[in-house]
């Protein structure tokens, strides 16, 4: 197996994702806080339909509890907001502006992922672009996104060349997220799989989807 490369903070594990539809505000840095607790490892602020200024409210609060946990903060599709908030970097669909475009803004530090659908040509696209992570999905049905294409799980192994760390997403649980993980998922994306129910609730579903990585993850514990 070929091993990734994992630098400006990136490693292995949960990548949580936020969601305004399962997180009011007042309930957003409770449950962000609680998947930290549980071992998340990455965190993105998702969010669009808040005017700005309570958007950069937000991702700025979002950012100091994940600075707290030595946990990199991520923007959906917004890297002026990244910029503005101080965040570590940006994830960027296939509709959201280039790679190469985000990378000249942001400068070669902050972390850029890209969304590569299940296409490896998108994917090679984007690490000659500078993208630090692929992210690849929908494996299953998503009620976040139920429109995205599907992906095969065999795009995790055909992308293991490019040398980056992998990410799968795309209705990712606690139950359907370990053969994800041995077909060569580096992180996993999950939004209602994750967040809904009380803090305690998330907490415990970040310490499952870590105990996955722990056992399955060849890479987890380096």
């Amino acid at each position: 197996m070929s091993t990734p490369t994992f630098r400006k903070g990136l490693r292995p594990g949960l990548y949580a994702i936020t969601d305004s539809t399962l997180l009011p505000d007042d309930a957003l840095l409770p449950a962000v806080e609680a998947a930290l607790r549980g071992g998340a490892v990455l965190v993105q602020y998702r969010e669009k339909h808040l005017p700005r200024t309570d958007r950069l409210r937000q991702a700025t609060r979002l950012n100091e509890r994940c600075q707290a946990y030595q946990v990199p903060l991520i923007i959906n599709d917004d890297p002026e907001l990244a910029r503005a908030c101080g965040a570590a970097g940006v994830h960027l669909g296939q509709e959201d502006g280039s790679v190469a475009d985000a990378r000249r803004l942001l400068g070669d530090d902050l972390i850029i992922g890209a969304t590569c659908h299940g296409r490896l040509d998108l994917a090679e696209r984007a690490r000659d672009e500078g993208a630090d992570y692929l992210a690849f999905g929908r494996f299953f049905p998503s009620s976040t996104k139920p429109g995205a294409p599907p992906a095969n799980p065999d795009i995790l192994r055909q992308a293991a060349p490019l040398g980056l760390p992998r990410t799968a997403i795309g209705g990712v649980t606690v139950d359907n997220g370990e053969p994800l993980i041995r077909a060569g998922a580096d992180l996993l994306a999950v939004v209602g799989g994750l967040f809904g129910g009380t803090p305690e609730q998330v907490e415990e579903r970040a310490r499952a989807f870590t105990r996955r990585f722990a056992d399955h993850h060849p890479f987890f514990n380096l």
